[in-house]
């Protein structure tokens, strides 16, 4: 279903050369096309939009947002060994600096994303007529909007106040003060409107993954929930719950994270990859998180373990003796004597893997899919939205405005899919019945109460892919001091954002006359 679309992505890495760091600030190019020379059909505008999507993917390094949104966090440490991707440890550990290599690469690569969507947007926006069809040009110009507004919201809740750039500069243009994150935000509110007003509800099977009016939607509610437009929120939320979207909850919640079951019914926003593929196009995190080589799996680095905190969130029963978790626990991370077996049926999990005694499993792959001599090539992809997280964004702004009834529909949703898993995964200890008391429906409707069981649910139904650390800051001075109570090294007010990157602060003055003020 993403061949289609991945291979023109693919073509685009060599057609559009003029996207390289310093070439994309002059008009004047070094590739084998200039701006004026390329955007001369259909298919170039096309392509162009594409490479737009590839600094989300993760077959670079530059969309390490694991680091920042699971080690940073409770859920998770650095793991892997001592001495390796020490920049990803001192994030964890709260002492990153200005220098900090991760700091930096996530930085550029969004940024590289804003350009190439700022390229696409003004130059297919400027195409005539007679060379591209009016509703493919409208379409185009969306996905890049969208586009455009996703890096911009991951840039401000990683690093707070940025520059904008709305537009391609030259190099001398690019003194640029930082913007504010309310009035960024109001931009990403603009730039998602006017994509849901154009993109379609959904695409032909060869170009699934684009960008959708449902996703634009979502990320829109997305930025009011952060906001604490609470109204605003659940009111844009809801439209995803009703004609003409048909997003739905998978029965089974692992095939969120399993390569036969891509691009479901419960994916909002997926982010593509294709292994074996020239230029290099799969997922490294299947290599990232994977144990090490003398487990029998390939080669595995072995970062971003799951601490005992976060096993210990999942509600459990007991019954006769036997102890029963919420099965999401086991679809998201290895361990010992675990309801499910491990993703490779030949080998048996072992504490010893990690550090913790635990391993991030959601973007792993077995042997059979991925062997391992290109571990670090998968070709599963990444869902950045799901439909779960959207029904907890409506749970949360309905209890957050005063409504804690309706909260409770939205949220006994998504626990629902979750105690149900045990009626349709043959896999799961106590198939097909669900353990008495586990996961029942929650009837308080104390906002207080309910508030701290909503952020509980998100932690659980949400764990390693990648938001925890947000929504951490985002609830408060007081509630992360609370999770971040014994970390040495931790203030709220200095750790909510990171550093900007010591480059950009020797290159831009205007970015250090902003923190000098």
């Amino acid at each position: 279903m993403k061949t289609t679309f991945y291979k023109l992505l693919i073509i685009t890495l060599f057609a559009s050369s003029f996207y390289a760091c310093e070439d994309i600030l002059n008009t004047e190019l070094k590739g084998s096309y200039t701006t004026e020379t390329f955007f001369v059909s259909e298919e170039n505008a096309v392509l162009s939009v594409n490479a737009a999507y590839r600094p989300l993917s993760f077959a670079t390094d530059g969309a390490e947002i694991w680091v920042v949104g699971d080690t940073r966090s409770d859920d998770a440490i650095k793991g892997g060994d001592a001495g390796d991707k020490a920049d990803a440890g001192d994030i964890d550990e709260f002492v990153e600096n200005t220098n900090n290599g991760v700091v930096a690469t996530i930085w550029g690569n969004y940024y590289e994303g804003i350009t190439r969507c700022n390229y696409a947007i003004e130059n297919i926006g400027a195409m005539s007529p007679d060379i591209i069809n009016v509703e493919l040009q409208a379409r185009l110009v969306a996905e890049a909007k969208f586009l455009r507004a996703y890096y911009y919201f991951l840039l401000i809740n990683i690093y707070g106040d940025v520059p904008v750039l709305l537009e391609t500069k030259l190099a001398s243009e690019l003194q640029i003060a930082p913007s504010t994150v309310s009035d960024i935000y109001l931009q990403i509110e603009k730039d998602c409107d006017e994509a849901q007003q154009v993109l379609p509800v959904e695409y032909p099977v060869n170009h699934v993954g684009r960008a959708t009016k449902g996703a634009a939607l979502a990320l829109l509610a997305k930025s009011y929930l952060y906001q604490e437009k609470w109204q605003d929120a659940y009111e844009t939320a809801m439209l995803l719950t009703q004609a003409p979207y048909t997003y739905q909850l998978m029965p089974n919640y692992q095939h969120n994270f399993n390569v036969a079951y891509e691009n479901n019914s419960e994916s909002v926003f997926e982010i593509q990859h294709l292994s074996r593929q020239d230029p290099f196009s799969g997922n490294l995190l299947n290599q990232v998180f994977a144990a090490p080589a003398d487990y029998g799996m390939g080669e595995g680095y072995y970062f971003n373990q799951p601490t005992q905190d976060f096993v210990d969130a999942f509600e459990t029963v007991n019954i006769a003796g036997t102890i029963y978790t919420d099965p999401r626990l086991d679809y998201t991370i290895g361990r010992e004597n675990a309801q499910l077996p491990w993703i490779d049926d030949t080998i048996a999990y072992s504490s010893d893997w990690t550090e913790t005694g635990y391993i991030a499993k959601k973007q792993l792959q077995p042997i059979a899919e991925i062997p391992g001599n290109i571990k670090g090539d998968g070709d599963l992809n990444y869902t950045a939205i799901r439909y779960a997280d959207v029904l907890l964004w409506i749970a949360e702004a309905y209890n957050e405005d005063g409504n804690s009834a309706a909260a409770l529909i939205y949220l006994n949703a998504v626990r629902k899919r979750a105690r149900e898993c045990f009626q349709v995964d043959e896999n799961l200890l106590n198939y097909p019945d669900t353990p008495e008391g586990l996961l029942e429906d929650i009837s308080v409707t104390d906002q207080d109460i309910l508030r701290d069981m909503i952020r509980q649910e998100r932690r659980t139904e949400l764990g390693f892919e990648f938001h925890r650390y947000f929504d951490i800051m985002r609830y408060g001075e007081a509630y992360a001091n609370g999770v971040f109570s014994e970390v040495e090294n931790f203030n709220y007010q200095k750790n909510r954002y990171l550093p900007y990157p010591q480059r950009e602060l020797d290159t831009n003055y205007e970015l250090r006359n902003y923190i000098k003020n």
